[in-house]
């Protein structure tokens, strides 16, 4: 009985020690994701959380990115590398995604701090979606994705 609950104890302490490493290697990195929230709540909207979904006009993933939205990001940081197809994977569209709003969503560009509404309206119409009309029922609907998250 000992033995189960030493076991037990050790495996617990195991995942703490692995989660606070690979948090404290992100937070060295800077890969430790900067908007969990709204990164969820947009993939939601986008998909349903279904990363093999392909979009109207060939969005691909769970984001729903397009090639041009992908070709922007990896020409601000081509150090994420890979083809358009791998943002079928959650972890490397999230890449793009973050690329695209180093980007763009800038206070420097914005002239004033960024908020998650200009991220997601930038993810929805582009690097000037934040000032797109079209593009706020779509934060409406990552807004109200928000407020279930917090349920």
């Amino acid at each position: 009985m000992w033995y189960n609950y030493s076991m037990k104890s050790c495996a617990f302490i195991a995942v703490i020690i692995l989660t606070v490493v690979v948090t404290l290697e992100g937070f060295e990195t800077g890969k430790v994701s900067r908007h969990v929230k709204l990164l969820a709540a947009m993939c939601e909207v986008e998909s349903n959380g279904d990363c093999s979904k392909i979009g109207k006009v060939g969005e691909l993933g769970c984001y729903q990115i397009r090639e041009c939205f992908w070709i922007d990001a990896l020409e601000y940081d081509s150090n994420i590398g890979g083809e358009y197809e791998d943002v079928i994977d959650r972890e490397y569209a999230e890449k793009v995604i973050y690329a695209f709003w180093d980007r763009y969503a800038t206070e420097e560009r914005l002239g004033r701090p960024v908020t998650d509404e200009d991220r997601a309206r930038m993810h929805n119409g582009g690097p000037n979606g934040y000032k797109k009309t079209k593009t706020i029922k779509y934060w409406d609907k990552v807004q109200n994705e928000l407020r279930n998250q917090n349920r």
